[in-house]
């Protein structure tokens, strides 16, 4: 019997991209779906909610996601190795997919905060939002922005922003605004992942050979002063956190102190000395000198192609 006599086998010698290029491409990643994240959710703001501080506030956790997320996606292909290769790769993905949410409730909020496209322009807000501001327009905190460094580096400033993000989002999953608690208990479980995933290459690291342990403390020391600026409370937060919308960062600190000081003694490191660092100012669109070369790479394609269909 030959395969044309089998149509089973006929079907294992099928190309495996036959199924994928029929019917509803819609949850594919080339599909044409994915012009408004938050498609068919409800995303009417709740009474007393001030639409415009929900819309700052959604920016400034969207930008965190989206700057981080670029960050990590630098390392495709360059990691230590494929598996680290993947799972970068896939937190830098989690986090895009918080940033397009969080962006995308941002301009369902307060349209206003979206810049003015061309007439006729097909980009979706959200893409608007990411790629068409200046970096005076964007909320994040400064963390985020320098260059990797080497891997300790990363595994560093990954521990620091995922213990300080993940505490926000487990009190942010009880937000009065729907579409910000559904993102933060989604969130949730990705961000225990991110957190776990850094807090055990910190302590390889810190307890392997004398070079990856000297790496690693000078990743720390250089990463440690960012920290400060994490729990200053800027007041578009003070106001979502009085309304039950948004959390207080300064009532983060004590809890993100205690899980740091809990990696830090598995790794056998000393917390470093508290330093002011460049001081708060991300939240107010004032940032390091990274920031404008990182969103000219991050969006040259767009804006040399502002009518572009992607």
């Amino acid at each position: 019997m030959t395969i044309d006599d089998n149509p089973a086998a006929a079907d294992l010698h099928a190309s495996p991209y036959d199924g994928l290029l029929g019917g509803d491409e819609g949850h594919w990643a080339f599909g044409t779906d994915f012009d408004d994240p938050l498609a068919g959710v409800d995303t009417t703001v709740a009474e007393g909610i001030d639409h415009e501080a929900l819309a700052v506030y959604c920016l400034m956790l969207g930008d965190d996601a989206l700057i981080m997320s670029q960050q990590l996606a630098k390392w495709c292909a360059k990691a230590p190795d494929l598996e680290e290769d993947v799972a970068l790769s896939n937190t830098a993905l989690d986090l895009l997919g918080q940033a397009r949410l969080l962006l995308a409730r941002a301009a369902a909020a307060d349209p206003s905060v979206v810049p003015t496209m061309p007439e006729g322009s097909p980009v979706p807000a959200d893409d608007a939002l990411a790629f068409f501001r200046d970096d005076a327009a964007f909320r994040n905190v400064r963390l985020v922005e320098p260059g990797n460094g080497d891997f300790a580096s990363t595994m560093v400033r990954l521990l620091l922003f995922t213990v300080w993000r993940l505490t926000a989002f487990q009190r942010l999953s009880a937000s009065r605004d729907r579409v910000l608690a559904a993102v933060a208990v989604k969130g949730v479980k990705e961000m225990t992942y991110h957190r776990d995933y850094a807090a055990r290459w910190v302590v390889t690291l810190a307890q392997g050979t004398e070079e990856s342990h000297r790496r690693t403390v000078e990743a720390l020391t250089s990463w440690w002063p960012y920290l400060e600026e994490l729990f200053e409370t800027h007041p578009v937060e003070r106001a979502m956190a009085d309304a039950g919308v948004g959390v207080d960062p300064a009532g983060l600190r004590a809890e993100c102190g205690d899980v740091l000081d809990t990696v830090l003694a598995a790794a056998e490191l000393v917390r470093p000395e508290s330093s002011a660092g460049p001081g708060p100012g991300g939240r107010s669109g004032v940032h390091t000198e990274s920031m404008s070369p990182l969103l000219a790479q991050m969006q040259e394609v767009a804006r040399a192609h502002p009518m572009g269909a992607w």
